[in-house]
């Protein structure tokens, strides 16, 4: 539980932290000036809104806000793509498309991961039923069967005349 909980709460700093850190990377392992193009005009506002779009998603399950962690599918999912940007940050010549490509294909995932859960949660509990003009509607809850009235003794005490 901790782990998913430190998930929930990882979810908005990962906001900001991850978009600085393809900038940072971009500094750090000296990629090419196109590359700083990509990561200013591309990667950073995708990877933020990414981000937000995704927790927002994700708190949005009431699950989540009640217990305040994610389920284990998300955590898996947010970890799997929190990697994959975080290699891509790295800048390796070799690497760097599939890694890339690796991402927004984890990112789509995630994205009708988090859709899939926070409608599958959405359903209504109850059973709809369908009337023959097209209406849906609630069925009334079902009335129980009357109960045998319980039996009551009452006792009575009988006083003495000399009792006050």
């Amino acid at each position: 539980m901790w782990l998913r909980r430190a998930f929930y709460q990882w979810l908005l700093p990962a906001a900001l932290v991850l978009p600085l850190w393809l900038l940072i990377g971009w500094i750090a392992f000296s990629a090419s000036g196109w590359a700083l193009l990509w990561v200013i005009v591309i990667a950073i506002p995708s990877v933020l809104v990414g981000q937000l779009l995704l927790t927002l998603l994700a708190r949005a399950r009431g699950t989540v806000r009640h217990t305040r962690a994610l389920s284990w599918w998300d955590v898996g999912g947010f970890a799997l793509w929190h990697l994959l940007t975080i290699a891509v940050g790295f800048f390796s010549p070799a690497a760097f498309w599939p890694l890339l490509t690796a991402a927004v294909v984890v990112f789509i995932g995630l994205v009708w991961l988090m859709l899939w859960q926070l409608f599958r949660e959405a359903k209504p509990s109850a059973v709809l039923r369908r009337a023959t003009d097209g209406a849906v509607y609630i069925p009334p809850p079902a009335t129980k069967t009357p109960q045998r009235p319980q039996e009551v003794i009452i006792v009575s005490e009988k006083r003495s005349p000399g009792d006050a």
